[in-house]
């Protein structure tokens, strides 16, 4: 019995966005260096710096800035865009994507100042790079690489 080959979709896209790619990447490491936040995702330095510009704008991000470095609170409280889905907060991609590292009151520290790298119930007390994913290149973990 002859298979019929499959038909190959050259079409590019996917189900994410690239600024949900952005989100769900600082949720995981608010330390990241955009151009560390650009090369994870596989955009361009400038994409990745309008598309944060872009969360910061709509509520999403605050920008708090460390000596030479910027540090990222996530506001995951804040509804997605879309009409359709507005009635749940981004929370819900970030604990999808983002792993349970990220989930609120994953061990009891949340926010900015409490050991935490994310806003209040939006996850806390997760070190950065942390989760057990491997990110980076050849599957070098986030806090392995120079910054």
């Amino acid at each position: 019995m002859e298979r019929t080959p499959r038909r190959r979709d050259d079409k590019p896209w996917t189900f994410l966005t690239n600024h949900a790619r952005v989100l769900i990447a600082i949720a995981r490491d608010p330390g990241l260096r955009v151009r560390d936040v650009a090369q994870d995702i596989g955009i361009t330095e400038r994409a990745a710096q309008l598309i944060i510009t872009d969360l910061e704008e709509a509520g999403y991000l605050t920008r708090t800035r460390i000596g030479r470095r910027n540090r990222y609170t996530v506001n995951a409280d804040r509804p997605f865009r879309h009409p359709a889905e507005a009635d749940h907060d981004v929370q819900v991609l970030i604990e999808l994507f983002a792993g349970d590292d990220t989930a609120p009151g994953k061990d009891g520290d949340t926010g900015p100042g409490a050991g935490g790298d994310t806003a209040p119930g939006a996850g806390g007390g997760t070190a950065p790079g942390a989760g057990g994913a491997p990110r980076g290149e050849a599957g070098v973990p986030a806090q392995a690489r120079s910054r």
